[in-house]
């Protein structure tokens, strides 16, 4: 049904990091690799996503950002760049779960994100089914540290905050469940590197 699907046995722990990728670069490694450490996850899986629902602009094509994607990981065996939202044909991240958690059974996932991302998660379609349904794992982003500690999601899922010097109980707690991560961060984004006019068409 699906044309190449990523290998995963149950037990095993998987970070999803999910986004345009548009353009890919160090900060997305530099999260990932932490994300494999703090969170004890076995591979981190990157949805290079057709489009984002809450971005105007159309990212590039996605054959050339799942090229640069490779590109930059460079044959890194514990991160595994995936087109799975184009192969379901999903566009929102609860859809895609409910895909993954069908086809993958017995495996600990936990969905990863800036800290960005947290601050605007009450915007993301269905946010609060995707908090029951997995655990979340939040990694700092510059400057964003105090705004999702007080965004509604953060308030909203208080109780249900997983201390960092605990992260690498992530994977087997059950959803809803999330942690946040602060320590050594990369100042970089993508919108900042279209904008230098260094990733175009």
């Amino acid at each position: 049904m699906f044309s190449s699907l990523p290998i995963a046995t149950p037990g095993l722990r998987v970070g999803l990091l999910g986004g345009s990728f548009d353009p890919p670069h160090a900060g997305h490694l530099h999260i990932s690799r932490w994300a494999l450490k703090e969170f004890g996850l076995d591979r981190v899986w990157w949805l290079v996503s057709p489009g984002n629902p809450l971005k105007p602009r159309g990212p590039a094509s996605l054959e050339r950002r799942m090229t640069a994607c490779r590109d930059l990981v460079n044959h890194h065996p514990r991160i595994v760049v995936t087109d799975l939202e184009a192969q379901f044909g999903t566009r929102y991240t609860a859809e895609t779960l409910a895909h993954l958690f069908e086809l993958y059974h017995g495996v600990r996932f936990v969905w990863l994100m800036g800290a960005d991302n947290l601050a605007n998660f009450h915007r993301w379609e269905k946010w609060s089914e995707i908090m029951k349904t997995i655990p979340i794992g939040v990694l700092a982003r510059p400057g964003e540290q105090i705004r999702a500690g007080c965004s509604p999601a953060a308030r909203s899922y208080h109780n249900n905050r997983l201390p960092a010097r605990r992260s690498t109980a992530l994977p087997f707690r059950k959803a809803p469940c999330w942690a946040l991560l602060t320590g050594p961060m990369m100042d970089v984004s993508s919108t900042e590197i279209r904008a230098r006019g260094d990733w175009q068409e």
